[in-house]
């Protein structure tokens, strides 16, 4: 008689104790995760799991996407010190253009350009060279990963998110038609809403939410090019950083 794995009544005395055991088993829920280490795909915590991109069949690792309703954070030439976050939303403008992203995720590959129309004049940022900074950038494209706030992954200037894509390289600029900028640092990133809808602020205490205070309902794309030198007094501390974030996200 073969009664394993399931609750059988086959006597009634059996029958109550079956019933007793079952009755007592812990219902479905969250696995407990209290050792689980923090990782860019590991959060404990989350109430759900998902599979990774490659898990599926037909992942081909391409993303191509575009931004617009596009906003910059402070402008070009802004005496220092000054703050190019914008997280109180008090230092922003928006500025016509496209922002356009075409990369490979699997072979860390593709394209990113932004062409821009600021009151300086047309600004063109290009990503020239993929390039991996943290081993948790895998390989400088990545897709289906957390970062930010305390995700283990990246700086605490953004609140934690999960991000579609992402990728960190070498970037160029031009302002009308010259060269801007050579071999800075360029990341961009299609994230959960970081910023309010209306106010475009984003909310206080964001970096040190548990599951990051964005909003899964919208979507945002954000880049920044930054020199290497550093300047203490600006915030981010960088003598350039130049910070712009779309709105509006269009996949395709």
């Amino acid at each position: 008689m073969n009664t394993s794995g399931t609750c059988r009544v086959l006597t009634a005395a059996m029958a109550a104790a079956w019933i007793a055991a079952c009755s007592n088993a812990p219902t479905a829920g969250p696995p407990e995760q209290p050792d689980a280490p923090t990782t860019a795909r590991s959060q404990p915590g989350t109430g759900m799991g998902v599979y990774a991109p490659e898990q599926h069949d037909l992942y081909d690792g391409r993303f191509m996407i575009s931004g617009s309703r596009i906003y910059q954070v402070g402008a070009l030439r802004d005496a220092s010190p000054w703050d190019h976050m914008g997280d109180d939303a008090s230092n922003l403008r928006p500025v016509d253009g496209a922002i356009d992203l075409d990369v490979d995720e699997i072979g860390n590959t593709g394209t990113f350009r932004a062409e821009l129309e600021l009151p300086e004049g047309t600004y063109v940022v290009n990503l020239d060279e993929v390039v991996e900074f943290d081993p948790c950038q895998d390989g400088g494209i990545a897709a289906f990963l957390y970062e930010h706030g305390d995700a283990g992954c990246g700086d605490m200037n953004w609140p934690k998110s999960l991000l579609y894509v992402a990728g960190w390289g070498l970037g160029s600029a031009t302002l009308n038609g010259e060269p801007l900028y050579e071999d800075y640092q360029l990341h961009f990133m299609v994230t959960q809403g970081m910023r309010d809808r209306e106010t475009l602020q984003v909310s206080p205490g964001a970096t040190s939410s548990a599951a990051g205070a964005v909003n899964p309902a919208a979507q945002q794309l954000d880049f920044y090019i930054r020199s290497p030198a550093t300047n203490d007094a600006n915030h981010p501390a960088r003598e350039v950083f130049d910070h712009f974030f779309a709105m509006e996200v269009t996949w395709k």
